[in-house]
This record gives structure tokens, sequence and C-alpha cells, in this order.
């Protein structure tokens, strides 16, 4: 009898992977980071977060500023068969208590700035308190720095949780998104065929990761691509346009390109050895689309998804790209057009 491959999203992105030594991920400040240092570290994570008790099934809910460990710490969440929960970092005590009373997690990670009102909220779910702050530090990884780096991924199956994300509510109050190991697997490797990322692509990661689009989008398609990342902790015009001859992708909200189109830097030469820049998460107006192209030469991919469902719709890599419009769904994706009224 042949055994099922673990459904882990973990699994998924990194058992196959052939070259550990290649660059996952570095910084402005000249942190390199291959694939091999990324699994070591949520090995360490994934053991610490075993010895605080969190077990598998279990919510961990974050709420701290980017940086590589909070990242670390999403695949290492994955990795332990937990489920990853990201808060905003605008929310406040008020909307968290409600967040962390309705998910009833078993660890609430936050800033060290914050831990005393957090650490209210979480004790009324009798969930423990660790800290994360903005460079990267806190009790969790220091904590961490001294577990060992193997750690046997834990097994999850296709429709097991790896993340739960608090939709913004356009009806009473927010509601938790579920989304499965093979949810957030699937649709991101049908973004690097769709969007033909290659392990020679090398993606500006200037979005939050609290969301759908730089935590599941931004990262992990770069992940399975075999790609690199450079990590900004926050969006920076000027650090983006300086590192766009040795990038290859952009991906942005809308308001990324309108202050871009502001910048004296951004010329067809600045961005010549980009291949693509990619919009969403709110509407890209017409205009903006088309003054991106005149002023770089490029057209935006605009493509459209949910918190519940991630990308449904792109436009196309190879073809036209349609100012004011989302594209086609994606392969595996049916959509139709309905009237609300009827």
């Amino acid at each position: 009898m042949t055994s099922t491959p673990n459904a882990n999203l973990f699994s998924r992105l990194f058992d196959s992977l052939d070259d550990d030594s290649r660059l996952a991920i570095e910084t402005l400040d000249g942190r390199r980071i291959s694939y091999r240092d990324l699994i070591a570290r949520t090995g360490q994570f994934a053991n610490l977060l075993v010895a605080r008790g969190v077990k598998a099934g279990d919510r961990v809910a974050v709420q701290a500023e980017k940086s590589v460990e909070n990242l670390v710490l999403y695949l290492a969440v994955v990795r332990a068969g937990a489920v990853y929960l990201p808060l905003n970092t605008a929310y406040t005590l008020n909307e968290l208590d409600y967040f962390i009373g309705d998910a009833e997690p078993a660890l609430v990670v936050c800033d060290p700035a914050k831990a005393e009102g957090i650490g209210a909220l979480a004790r009324k779910v009798g969930a423990r308190v660790e800290t994360l702050d903005a460079s990267g530090g806190g009790s969790l990884s220091e904590a961490a720095a001294g577990q060992p780096s193997d750690f046997a991924t834990v097994e999850r199956g296709n429709d097991d949780l790896a993340a739960i994300l608090y939709t913004s509510g356009t009806t009473g109050r927010s509601k938790g998104a579920m989304l499965s190991h093979d949810n957030l697997a699937s649709n991101s490797q049908t973004l690097v065929d769709f969007w033909r990322f290659t392990d020679q692509d090398v993606l500006i990661h200037a979005l939050p990761i609290y969301h759908t689009h730089g935590l599941f989008v931004a990262s992990n398609v770069t992940l399975f691509a075999r790609a690199s990342m450079i990590f900004l902790n926050k969006f920076d015009p000027d650090a983006i346009i300086r590192l766009m001859p040795r990038a290859t992708v952009l991906m942005g909200v809308p308001t990324f390109y309108t202050r871009l189109l502001q910048h004296p830097g951004l010329t067809q030469e600045a961005t010549s050895h980009m291949r693509l820049f990619v919009s969403g998460s709110a509407p890209l107006l017409a205009e903006t689309h088309r003054e991106w192209s005149a002023r770089t030469g490029h057209a935006v991919l605009e493509r459209y998804g949910m918190t519940e469902t991630n990308m449904n719709i792109s436009n196309p890599y190879d073809g036209e790209r349609v100012p004011g419009a989302v594209g086609v769904p994606l392969p595996g994706i049916s959509a139709r057009v309905v009237d609300p009224e009827s």
C-alpha cells in the first residue's frame, strides 16, 4: 500500500526542494536567508510552539509588525499543524477582544509594547502570550534560538485548517474565513503557473503580511517557485525604485502605483529589468493603469480575490490587460455574473 504524501502546506512547499542553498529572503539591511536557513529557523520556532503547548489544530493569533521572523512564525505554525491567525496591526484592544474571544487561540503573539493589554485578553481564553517586535526580537524569537532546528512536519490532510483570516465584516461582525492546506497550496501553485513564476524571479515584497495578498499570494507564490524576495518592512517608494534594476516582480495595492507615479525616478529605464507588476486588494483606476503603461511601458496585471477564496480572477499574463478590468477566471475556477435583485 502506498502512503499518501503529507498534505501540510509546509511539506508541499519544501519537501521537494532540490537546492536548499538558494537565496529565499534578503532584507534592506543586508541579511541573506537561504532556503536551508529558512527551514532550520521554522524548525526552531515549531519546536518552541510545541514546547509552549501548541497542538495540531490549535490557533496561534499574531498581531506583530512585519519582520522576517513574523514570516518564519507563519511557516512554523503551519509546520506544527496549528492554525495561523494574523491580525491587522491597527486593531485596537476592543477589536482584539472580539477576535481573540471568537477564535480562542492557544497562543497569542504580540508586540512587546502591547503585551500587557493583550495579555489580559488572552487570559480570558486561557491563552499564553509571547512577544515579537518590529526587528524580529522578543520573547518568542529569543526562546526559539535555543531550540533544535530539526522538526518532523506534522501530518495534515487536504481539508485541515492552515489559517483563519477575519474578513472586513461588510455585513455585521467580521467573520473568520477558514483556509485549508489545500486551499493555500493549490491557489499558489495555480498562480506560479499563470503568472509564469520561475526560480529566477526576485519579488519586491512591500505588502503587509496580515492579509491574503502579502502573506499568501506574495510569500507562498515566491516560495513555491523557488524564487527569492527582497523583504521591505513597509512600502518605501525610494527603496522600490532603487531595487527595480535587480528585481523582476512587484505586487502592490493601487496606492503603491499612484505613489510611485509621483516619483521622478519612475522611468522606462528604471523598470526595464522588471517583468511583472501585479495590483489587487482594491480596484485600480483605469486612469492609473494607462498612466503607468505610458510612463513605464508595462501594463499592470490586475487580479481579483477574496479572503475566503484566495485569488479567483486575473488579467492574462500573455494578452491584453484591460484598464479597469480584473480579467478572467483562473484555471479551475468558475465564475458567473448575476443580478443581485433576482
